[in-house]
């Protein structure tokens, strides 16, 4: 048994959770429950970055207190993880949280300790959505790439990190695979912005620029840590780091896996700055980054600052929670963009879960509910359709060891449509009728059955409310409909956009 530790991101609470959240959410989730099933010891981490100056902004266009703003939104947040079924083992708010902010006092003073932060005055172009400096050459058109705004220019007196000092080390730990980043191509990718040159980054912001909010640079009160410096810290000073060593060493010191999942749009703060800091400070990589990209409506990135969100709880509440979580994960790939739309997430789930699985489900337990009243039979010894249930148990695990959910769930897909094949190929209907000691219709019900429940246990991973429904099927214990077909509502035809 090996120690798992799996995040996600923690968003700006500057507004409500968006269907992109949700995405992440559930990736997260999927690892978390698929290591639990291999038998590993695992801690699913997420939470909410409330010092962003986004947030601050947001609260005064609100009228409203800061702290005030962002627990409401925050409370939003770890709503959602409960409406999506998350099986979440710890949450961190960062403004709130006793855990958060000697850690990341301690972060700052042993990166200080090491030599790699200084003061200096600077003029930049900050982008307050990124919540990030910008050269004018990243810039499109004079526009930030991300939130395609005009970003501000800022002088101010700041601390700085020595980040030109760790492209040798950063290189060196992504080409030996002490630190992972999938899917290849964002791999390539740090590795491109590494040697084309890293320079110093600032790491604080005046504490007037910042109104006030956020946390103090140790021994500087006229300072406040940079946004990022402080989030990104979330990851160890949830487990204690600057409080309870014993958590720390547990999940971080000595785990055998430290795992991020993130969005594309954060990939240079998680496989740059973030190791670099950690460098710094004399304490260990993350092992895995996994970056997914970005759901579309229309063609257009979900986003707050573009107003196209679609609520996910909204979502749940039309269709429920399977069908929303086995849309994310089996429509959505590892790498491009993947554009949503109510009509797709119904005729996936129409397809695959109704049709396919409960439909198969609920045909089983009608077979032996007629046929063997007294219990099902025992799986055969063999059979081909068992060979492929125990590959695909394989299947599933490495794909998603290699960060590819949508191929992992595509698995279980295929064993759905085979298993639904072989009961049509077979007959057993047709089995039971014709010899009435019933060794056929036994052999083939015995099997289905077997498999059937080899689903449901994959499912756990993907749609685990509908795995506890299918158990309870095939056991005996209700007769309800596994998955009723769902059906299209009149706004369902196309994709659409709302506001915020």
């Amino acid at each position: 048994m090996s120690r798992y530790y799996v995040t996600t991101a923690i968003p700006y609470v500057n507004a409500s959770p968006h269907l992109g959240h949700a995405l992440e959410f559930v990736q997260a989730d999927v690892l978390a429950r698929s290591r639990r099933l291999a038998g590993d010891d695992v801690r699913f981490l997420s939470g909410t970055d409330d010092n962003a100056l986004k947030n601050v902004l947001a609260a005064e266009v609100a009228g409203v207190s800061v702290a005030e703003y962002v627990r409401t939104h925050a409370d939003e947040f770890e709503a959602l993880g409960r409406t999506l079924g998350l099986s979440l083992d710890d949450y961190i708010r960062t403004s709130t949280d006793p855990r958060h902010r000697p850690g990341v006092e301690r972060l700052w003073r042993a990166t200080a300790a090491s030599g790699d932060l200084y003061v200096r005055d600077y003029e930049g172009l900050y982008c307050v959505g990124c919540e990030q400096f910008y050269q004018s050459g990243d810039l499109v058109e004079g526009r930030c790439p991300e939130h395609l705004v005009a970003p501000e220019v800022v002088a101010e007196r700041n601390w700085f990190f020595r980040l030109s000092r760790y492209a040798g080390p950063l290189l060196e730990a992504i080409d030996s695979g002490q630190l992972r980043i999938e899917p290849e191509p964002r791999r390539k990718e740090v590795i491109a912005f590494i040697r084309s040159g890293l320079e110093d980054i600032s790491v604080s912001r005046s504490t007037e620029r910042a109104r006030g909010w956020g946390i103090a640079v140790p021994d500087d009160p006229g300072q406040v840590i940079y946004v990022w410096y402080d989030a990104l810290g979330n990851y160890i000073t949830a487990l204690g780091y600057g409080t309870n060593q014993t958590d720390y060493r547990s999940w971080w010191l000595d785990s055998d896996h430290r795992v991020h999942v993130i969005g594309k749009g954060i990939l240079r703060f998680h496989a740059v700055y973030w190791p670099a800091f950690l460098l710094s400070a004399g304490e260990p990589l993350p092992t895995a980054i996994y970056v997914h990209d970005y759901l579309t409506i229309d063609g257009a990135k979900i986003s707050k600052s573009s107003g196209n969100i679609i609520d996910p709880a909204d979502l749940v509440a039309d269709y429920g929670t399977d069908a929303l979580r086995w849309w994310l994960t089996s429509d959505v790939p590892t790498l491009g963009e993947t554009n949503f739309t109510r009509q797709r997430l119904v005729d996936r789930a129409n397809r695959d879960l109704a049709n396919g699985y409960g439909n198969l489900v609920n045909r089983i337990g009608a077979l032996i509910d007629k046929y063997r009243p007294e219990g099902c039979p025992p799986a055969p010894t063999d059979d081909p359709l068992l060979d492929q249930a125990a590959k695909t148990r394989i299947d599933v695990h490495e794909a998603l060891d290699r960060f590819d959910i949508r191929a992992a769930a595509l698995a279980v897909r295929n064993l759905i449509r085979a298993a639904n094949t072989y009961i049509q190929h077979h007959r057993p209907w047709e089995q039971a009728k014709a010899d009435p000691s019933r060794q056929d219709f036994d052999h083939t019900i015995g099997c289905l059955n077997s498999v059937v429940l080899t689903i449901a246990d994959l499912l756990q991973i993907f749609t685990p409310d509908l795995a506890g429904k299918a158990i309870a099927r095939i056991e005996g214990t209700t007769s309800d409909v596994l998955f009723p077909r769902l059906e299209h509502k009149p706004s369902d035809a196309t994709s659409h956009r709302t506001d915020c």
